[in-house]
């Protein structure tokens, strides 16, 4: 069981409710109560906490700063797919919707778009937010563009590479699913077992 669950910060609302159930469960069977008709007491699950990242927690869309990038949007602009080639991704960066500021800059309300550009080409590049500003700070959109194009395209590499050699052999890809789902259900029978007893049922079917 999770101690901490990473979380875009629009999704903290389902682990709340995750946290509500688990609080309950313990506070009415776990404990003392459970150890009293022969089980091991404590709690019966953990309570997680949500790990919602300093950067990148919410990722805005990239023709519309204030709306939140989604695979969803009908507009294939709007985003950048895992698996979108090299010259997909610089033609969606070369078109995203910016400002006529000059330079760039985090925190402006009146900016959503740089803030947001600057978040990716932070989470692209894996620099602190004032290292960020000073190498591209002072920056034009012009400038700026390919250079978070590049970001993106780097950082997606490694993933992409990956993706590719899983996909070329399905007989492997079966076989790492099949290991996976084998040491999910050892854990998650577990789980059950514990809950099921604290409960007061009997064991259950295995998964």
């Amino acid at each position: 069981q999770a101690d901490l669950v990473p979380v875009g910060e629009d999704q903290r609302q389902h682990l709340e409710l995750t946290r509500d159930i688990a609080g309950r469960v313990n506070d009415k069977y776990g404990g003392k109560k459970w150890k009293k008709r022969g089980g091991r007491g404590g709690r019966v699950f953990r309570v997680p906490e949500a790990y919602i990242p300093p950067a990148g927690a919410r990722v805005m869309s990239m023709t519309d700063g204030k709306k939140k990038m989604s695979k969803s949007d009908p507009a294939e602009g709007s985003r950048i797919n895992l698996l979108d080639p090299p010259d997909v991704i610089a033609n969606k960066v070369k078109r995203c919707k910016t400002d006529a500021f000059d330079g760039l800059e985090y925190g402006n309300d009146e900016r959503p778009e740089a803030n947001n550009l600057l978040s990716i080409y932070e989470l692209a590049t894996g620099l602190e937010r004032d290292a960020v500003l000073a190498e591209v700070g002072s920056c034009r959109w012009g400038e700026f563009k390919p250079r978070l194009a590049e970001a993106v395209v780097e950082h997606l590499r490694p993933i992409q590479e990956r993706y590719h050699d899983v996909r070329s052999d399905d007989g492997e890809l079966e076989r790492i699913l099949a290991r996976g789902a084998e040491a999910a259900a050892e854990v998650a029978n577990a789980t059950v077992d514990d809950c099921r007893d604290a409960l007061g049922f009997a064991p259950g079917k295995r998964l």
